[in-house]
């Protein structure tokens, strides 16, 4: 009496195998993963790796089965894990999407940096360039004066004509934003 579990296919039609084994894996994909789409992926993926090994027309009926369950519940087993670690990243460092204040605050945030941006924008050519590289690049004086071919002493002086005009183009609160963004 035959078995009906066993694929009557040889191991060398790849095609009978998928045919066999993909809604039996992709079921199983799917009680772990929770989503038919993923599953299938996975199974896919899994007949990828059985196809791209050399020797697989010599396996046994019984380790291919084994080969191919091993491979989707090992690949559904890190994708869990994957999401895992999204969700808790998620969790730990982004901010509640649906909480008012935050987007408050990130709209404001914005608005200043455009501002200050803009009032930057508006200074000389050379000492915008200057602050701009050093406040908001984050370049060192010596760097600014390497790149631009100027001495240090040109770019600390430019900085503080820079940091003078912005102070008179933006707000009381900006510029003390500015400030505290800068050092």
């Amino acid at each position: 009496m035959e078995r009906i579990d066993e694929p009557k296919e040889s191991m060398g039609d790849s095609e009978g195998l998928f045919r066999i084994y993909y809604p039996r894996l992709c079921d199983f994909a799917k009680r772990y993963l929770m989503d038919s789409d993923e599953a299938e992926d996975v199974v896919q993926d899994a007949f990828v790796a059985f196809l791209e090994q050399e020797t697989y027309l010599d396996i046994q009926p019984n380790a291919v089965k084994a080969f191919l369950y091993t491979t989707v519940k090992n690949a559904c087993l890190n994708k869990l894990r994957h999401e895992k670690v999204k969700t808790r990243y998620h969790q730990h460092n982004l901010p509640p999407l649906t909480d008012n204040t935050y987007a408050l605050n990130s709209m404001i945030h914005a608005e200043v940096i455009g501002e200050i941006h803009k009032a930057i924008q508006s200074l000389p050519s050379g000492c915008a360039l200057v602050v701009k590289m050093g406040y908001l690049e984050g370049l060192k004086n010596p760097q600014i004066a390497e790149e631009l071919g100027i001495s240090v002493n040109t770019v600390k002086s430019q900085k503080q004509r820079g940091l003078q005009l912005l102070k008179e183009l933006l707000k009381p609160a900006t510029f003390m934003l500015l400030l505290s963004l800068f050092s």
